[in-house]
């Protein structure tokens, strides 16, 4: 690990001050995946802005839906029985991640921002454009068992670790941010990139901006919900094929559904010609193999990955059953 500096701070505009005017200068909040990264030398900031006294930790029910601060961490919000309740996809995602004393210390705006779990980018040996730009990505005439089959680029086949932001891309959340230009409020579905020619930058931030809180909408979805994740263990491992998904169902016709696929994504995937095939469609297993069809349709798999695609067309007919069949 490189030498740092540290520092705390108590105020937003402090913090986002801070940060963007140093471009070797990083936030620090429960900090599972970046001091992994600079345990690596994979990361190597110069200094350290500890935001974790931030009053953003709270979980605010509103007239419109949820508001979830970016530092709440993911035990709190995944327990929280207003989550539980109306978006239990989001708690069952959650819970499925990592192992208890990580869910403890991670948080929301961490979990959003996790690199990729790709083992050439954390290996420096290798070559990576994510982590060198230019440098060749070793991934795909690798072993890329672990790696993307939608959304990937000659650059870069990465996939997006997160389980709670496939949960949330499903639940059409919108993140709220505060920077150096001041506030936005950005679709998830928007947030990450796809690595195209640049996979060296993952989302829309811009450096210093920070995350505050996330909202979710009030929906007629939410409540009738489900994760799925499918992986090599039980606990502890990131997801071969994951799949979110919520369905308003109406004397047995779908009225509206919201699919989103993890693990096999350089983004959390959200299935947009699957939904579309599903509104107005009976609620039967005909239907959902349609639309775990139209899923994948666009899938590149790559040599070492290609079992990902019937993976994830058997994880989407898996979850829409459970969600199907909810009372």
């Amino acid at each position: 690990m490189q030498p740092f500096s540290y520092k705390k701070v108590g105020e937003g505009d402090n913090a986002v001050a801070l940060v963007a005017s140093d471009a070797q200068t990083s936030y620090l909040a429960g900090g599972t995946s970046l001091i992994d990264l600079m345990k690596l030398n994979v990361q190597t900031p110069h200094q350290l802005v500890d935001i974790n006294s931030l009053p953003l930790n709270t979980i605010e029910i509103q007239p419109n839906g949820v508001r979830i601060g970016a530092m709440a961490r993911n035990s709190d919000v995944a327990y929280h029985p207003v989550i539980r309740d109306r978006y239990p996809v989001l708690s069952e995602a959650l819970l499925s991640g990592a192992s208890p004393q990580l869910r403890n210390m991670a948080s929301v705006g961490g979990n959003l921002l996790q690199r990729t779990r790709c083992y050439y980018f954390r290996d420096t040996s290798m070559p990576c454009n994510k982590r060198v730009p230019g440098s060749g990505c070793a991934a795909i005439e690798g072993y890329n068992r672990i790696h993307a089959i939608l959304g990937g680029s000659d650059r870069c086949i990465a996939t997006h670790p997160s389980d709670m932001a496939v949960a949330m891309v499903a639940l059409d959340a919108v993140v709220q941010t505060q920077g150096p230009n001041g506030k936005r409020s950005i679709p998830l579905v928007d947030f990450h990139l796809l690595p195209k020619d640049t996979p060296e930058r993952e989302t829309v931030l811009q450096h210093g901006e920070l995350i505050v809180a996330v909202d979710l909408p009030a929906s007629n979805f939410g409540k009738r919900s489900h994760y799925l994740k499918v992986r090599d263990r039980a606990s502890y491992a990131f997801a071969m094929a994951s799949v979110a998904a919520a369905l308003d169902i109406q004397n047995g016709i779908i009225r509206s559904a919201r699919i989103a696929l993890g693990g096999v994504g350089t983004k959390p995937w959200r299935a947009y010609a699957s939904e579309k095939l599903l509104e107005n469609k009976p609620a039967t297993q005909a239907t959902f193999q349609a639309a775990a069809n139209a899923a994948v349709a666009e899938a590149k798999p790559q040599k070492y990955n290609a079992f990902k695609v019937e993976l994830s067309k058997r994880t989407v007919v898996r979850a829409l059953t459970t969600v199907g069949g909810m009372a």
